[in-house]
């Protein structure tokens, strides 16, 4: 750690291995609210990129518009109550197919001339519509030698010509626009209409009304005109078999011989003037329906500019855009979180590894007038009674109280990675261990990126590799901090690392004759991935403090270095998570 990161807010959490729960621990709502304060940006980040995506969906889509007309029907039908509820819906379902034919909706494109509106007819076809009509000729192509082949002398069909393909663009693009529906069980139908602008919206949909009308009186006229031409026919029989009667009943009445053949004669001649007449009286209702026929339906609403856009759908596109971004997001965050394997709380270790505790420290930015630990600085005459003390340290300190009651009194302070912040939790617990009145030596021996020494005794003469080859420097090379606070500079190191040296047993410096004069002493040692001192000079100490830093370690970093520290006889006493963020505090 840098001698320029100091801790301003600490929460620290103590968590024996056996009170931790296993893997398959139901979730609680702890859990969740961690989770939440983990990955909020997450699921935040993810929502308002599928809200932006949706805005700006809504700020370049074209609205569109809808107006509807309303007509009602007039049902000819007859019979029984059931068969006249039958007929009628069925009469209605084939007025709907009637006003969604071609013939209606391509009457409406000419009478709109929706041709040559742009809405309606692309004047310049998508690579998807050149490709296919590419295909269409080829395969026009490939059929026409073929139909020579046969030599039936049909004609080919004549394609179609500009005019007439817009046409059908057109028609086939309003019948993807238009909509009819029966309101309910009545016998009114409604028309509705799209369109870009409201009033190209109302002009179509009346226009439909309109043209369907149009539609069902033509096929009225065209149906009575069959009509009448049949009626004709059949009337010139009828005028004929009355005129056969007629003769046949004068010649029979001038000579006669049989009254009961005269009355048949008679009954004969009646009927055929009878059915004559009603024949020429529904030819005349005929050609009347001919001249003025009358429609099956009549408009009773006509359209109305709409207030509002239908499509898109502002409201229902942003809430669902909202409902799809948080679902995602939560889905990332999950997937995330799951994934991750970096140390963020401390049963993940200490589950783990059953490490017997596993402290979390939060960290700030602020410093103490720009200098780490200006109390800690030689010949200042600084007290540690005028240090404050950091939140949460003073629990940590406590648990080396408890270690130094079970005879763990050296105890090292490694990092996992450097940078977690070892040196600055090793110098921390040694004032707090002598502020109680323990007399305490803080060491240092990280010979990588000695921090220690630079800050506290930049201009120390001699130090820890001094005292290594000559012990009785002990007394001149650690400098009094406090009454009861010394601290061992690192020294100039040559090739060999102190931590190396102290492994060998070959030195001047004995941590046994250092228990006799303090009662704690803590070892800053190089960072584990920096350096080898860890693995060396661990199993001389009666216990190892392993520092991590919170979100930034691997948890797979964690445990190697744990396992492999604990292969080599080292006991590990605990961890520390270091730079965990306030806001989420486990």
């Amino acid at each position: 750690m840098t001698s320029s990161t100091i801790f301003s807010g600490v929460s620290a959490i103590s968590l024996p291995a056996a009170a931790t729960g296993g893997g398959n621990s139901p979730l609680t709502l702890r859990d969740m609210l961690f989770f939440l304060r983990m990955r909020w940006h997450w699921i935040v980040v993810t929502t308002i990129a599928f809200l932006a995506i949706a805005g700006t969906y809504l700020l370049t889509a074209e609205p569109t518009f809808v107006a509807s007309t309303q007509l009602l029907i007039f049902p000819q039908v007859s019979g029984s109550e059931a068969q006249r509820a039958f007929a009628e819906d069925a009469f209605i379902e084939g007025q709907l197919e009637i006003a969604r034919s071609s013939d209606v909706v391509g009457g409406a494109v000419a009478a709109l001339d929706l041709v040559h509106d742009p809405e309606f007819v692309d004047q310049t076809p998508s690579l998807q519509g050149r490709a296919k009509n590419w295909l269409t000729e080829l395969s026009s192509q490939l059929d026409t030698p073929s139909q020579d082949a046969t030599g039936n002398g049909a004609s080919e069909a004549q394609p179609q010509t500009q005019e007439e393909r817009l046409h059908d663009w057109a028609t086939a693009k309003l019948l993807n626009m238009m909509d009819i529906r029966r309101i309910g069980s009545s016998t009114i139908i409604e028309i509705s209409a799209a369109a870009s602008t409201p009033q190209k919206a109302v002009d179509i949909a009346d226009t439909l009304a309109r043209q369907y009308i149009q539609k069902n009186i033509s096929m009225k006229a065209n149906a009575a005109r069959q009509y009448s031409d049949w009626l004709a026919k059949f009337m010139a029989e009828q005028q004929r078999g009355l005129a056969e009667a007629a003769s046949a009943l004068a010649s029979f009445t001038s000579n006669p011989r049989d009254q009961f053949k005269l009355a048949e004669l008679q009954s004969a001649t009646d009927a055929r003037r009878t059915l004559y007449e009603n024949t020429l009286n529904q030819l005349t209702e005929a050609k009347q329906r001919i001249t003025y026929p009358m429609s099956d339906a009549t408009i009773v609403s006509r359209a109305m500019l709409p207030l509002s856009k239908a499509r898109p759908r502002s409201t229902l596109i942003v809430a669902f855009a909202a409902a799809v971004g948080l679902g995602a997001g939560l889905a990332l965050a999950m997937i995330r979180h799951a994934s991750d394997r970096r140390l963020v709380r401390p049963h993940q270790i200490a589950e783990t590894c059953g490490l017997p505790f596993v402290t979390v420290l939060a960290t700030s930015r602020r410093s103490r007038n720009g200098q780490p630990a200006p109390f800690l600085a030689a010949g200042t005459g600084s007290s540690t009674a005028a240090y404050s003390v950091i939140p949460g340290m003073t629990e940590l300190s406590a648990t080396v109280v408890g270690l130094r009651r079970k005879r763990r009194i050296v105890i090292g302070v490694v990092a996992v990675n450097p940078g977690n912040g070892a040196s600055t939790i090793a110098s921390e617990l040694a004032v707090l261990s002598s502020a109680s009145g323990a007399k305490t030596l803080l060491i240092d021996a990280a010979a990588q990126k000695s921090s220690l020494s630079k800050s506290i005794a930049p201009h120390s003469t001699s130090g820890l590799v001094d005292v290594l080859d000559n012990g009785e420097l002990i007394q001149t090379a650690a400098l009094p901090l406090s009454p009861t606070l010394k601290f061992l500079p690192l020294g100039k190191v040559d090739t060999v690392t102190p931590a190396i040296r102290l492994s060998s047993r070959r030195t001047q410096l004995s941590f046994a004759e250092l228990k006799k004069e303090f009662d704690t002493i803590f070892v800053d040692i190089s960072a584990f991935s920096a350096s080898p001192d860890a693995n060396a000079i661990a199993p001389e100490l009666d216990g190892v403090l392993v520092v991590a830093s919170h979100g930034r370690t691997s948890i797979d970093d964690a445990m190697r270095v744990i396992e492999t520290m604990r292969n080599v006889g080292a006991e590990i006493l605990g961890a520390i998570i270091n730079h965990s963020p306030k806001s989420i505090q486990p």
